[in-house]
């Protein structure tokens, strides 16, 4: 008891001006080199592409003596762009080993080094004539993505109380749509978007992870990783004291011993020990169904077809870099919106919510597409553009990483976010890949494919996913326990009437 009395008066003074803001500073020193850097390298590509291609017409000119191909210059580009999905697929893929190894805090502050690495590469590429460069540094970009986007939501959802922690969770939301609207703007003619200036623009993911690297370290690892996977009792209580203050940590502590004491000493588990868990079952399928679904329900085809859209509605071509930075803008908007609204609405009426409303936008946009011969059908086309992005930015975009964390309790969290992040990176890329198709096949009428997505996806939670706010990480389990004894129940009772 005096021991805990002495602990409490030497971080009386720190505690007294860090309470709730020491939770917000964290999300913010998490977010800035984390999920940012995702959203960020997924725009900031898009405005050099006439000058990184003109690069490697000269570049290929002066070491071939000949000029490049209209194909292979198409796949280099290509390549230079979707590479960056392959390193996420690789940095989901070790994120949990590594915040396992090295803890949630630990494993985000090495991951600025691939951020700092590919701002080398990338801005070498130039006055060294090696595009190749170009390749690598996307490849390490897409590693500090997928390793980000992994292991940014544990930190946070493991830091947060119970109360707040899908407001909270929304900072993974948040600071992805923060970092696409920032590389839109940052690739605007008037900043760095003219053609000269592509070197310096693709080495700014630099500025993130040097951000991070100024910040995080003043903050305590994860309290639950802690107690539950390090066993130190004291560093965890000195962390949730600087979390949640003196006076307010205790609650938390006591939910924390109640799940190592549920772990019973099991070590965290490999992904592939999750498909053998026949008490995570239905967590593992809705894990499945929710990462798939936020690549195949059709944000990137509206993100695709926003240029024509804007076209058709008659906004001059100089003009639609600013459209599209509207677009961004649109998102980052109900990212915060949807952390405002989670703790009053909860989790099951926002995702639901989010697929119907995407559903109906579908729709309309298969219609607007349809009778493009009147003219007032460009603008409600443009009405659908941001009315989807809305919606999943209200939904789907936001609650997703959310359940990740939810759905699992600690052992199971970091393998989770592995299968969950490897399937959305895979969906990404299989998206990219098949898209085009789907379009010259389907024409007008490919958003009716994301319409049957969006609300087979929305039937399912429906049905399977409780609502999760405000319940710990075992109460959520309990529930899912609950769920699928009562599906064996109804199955043995269904044997007995008609075997």
């Amino acid at each position: 008891m005096g021991k805990d009395s002495g602990e409490l008066k030497e971080y009386q003074p720190l505690l007294k001006d860090f309470k709730e803001p020491s939770l917000l500073l964290a999300v913010w020193a998490a977010g800035i080199g984390g999920t940012f850097q995702c959203g960020y390298n997924t725009s900031i590509i898009n405005a050099p592409t006439k000058a990184v291609q003109s690069f490697i017409n000269q570049t290929w000119t002066e070491r071939y003596n000949t000029e490049i191909s209209s194909q292979v210059l198409t796949l280099l580009w290509s390549t230079i762009v979707s590479i960056f999905t392959l390193g996420g697929l690789v940095g989901a893929s070790v994120g949990g080993t590594l915040a396992i190894r090295f803890g949630r805090k630990g494993t985000l502050l090495f991951n600025n080094t691939f951020a700092l690495l590919a701002a080398f590469f990338m801005g070498l590429s130039y006055p060294s004539s090696t595009f190749e460069l170009l390749i690598v540094g996307r490849f390490l970009t897409g590693v500090n993505a997928g390793i980000a986007i992994c292991v940014q939501p544990m930190y946070i959802g493991e830091i947060a109380p119970r109360a707040l922690r899908g407001a909270m969770a929304m900072g993974t939301s948040i600071f992805i749509t923060g970092g696409i609207l920032t590389g839109q703007v940052i690739g605007l003619n008037e900043l760095l978007g003219k053609e000269e200036y592509w070197p310096i623009l693709l080495s700014t993911v630099c500025i993130p992870a040097i951000m991070q690297l100024l910040t995080l370290p003043w903050f305590p690892e994860s309290p639950r990783y802690l107690l539950i996977d390090r066993g130190d009792d004291v560093a965890c209580k000195k962390a949730l004291m600087w979390f949640h203050g003196p006076d307010k940590y205790h609650g938390e502590k006591e939910d924390i011993e109640r799940e190592r004491v549920s772990a019973g000493g099991i070590k965290p588990k490999k992904p592939w020990e999750l498909f053998t868990d026949t008490s995570l079952r239905w967590q593992l399928l809705t894990l499945v169904v929710i990462h798939m679904s936020q690549q195949l329900n059709g944000i990137n085809a509206i993100y695709f077809y926003a240029d024509y859209v804007f076209t058709q509605a008659g906004i001059p071509a100089a003009k639609i870099p600013y459209a599209t930075v509207g677009t961004g803008a649109c998102e980052c908007i109900t990212a915060l919106t949807c952390g405002l609204l989670i703790e009053s609405l909860g989790r099951r009426a926002l995702i639901i919510g989010g697929y119907f409303l995407m559903s109906v936008c579908c729709v309309c946009f298969t219609i607007a597409l349809t009778f493009q011969v009147y003219p007032w059908v460009p603008y409600l086309s443009m009405m659908c553009v941001f009315a989807f992005i809305l919606s999943f930015g209200l939904g789907p975009g936001g609650v997703t990483n959310i359940l990740t964390t939810e759905l699992f309790t600690q052992t199971s969290r970091p393998a989770a976010y592995m299968i969950g992040g490897s399937i959305n990176w895979i969906a990404f890329f299989f998206i990219g890949m098949i898209f085009p198709f789907i379009v010259n096949g389907l024409k007008q009428y490919c958003f009716l494919v994301f319409l049957v997505v969006c609300c087979l996806v929305a039937t399912y939670i429906f049905f399977v996913v409780p609502e999760t706010k405000n319940k710990t990480f075992l109460e959520i389990q309990s529930e899912f326990q609950s769920r699928k004894n009562l599906v064996l129940h109804l199955g043995c009772v269904h044997t007995n009437e008609y075997g």
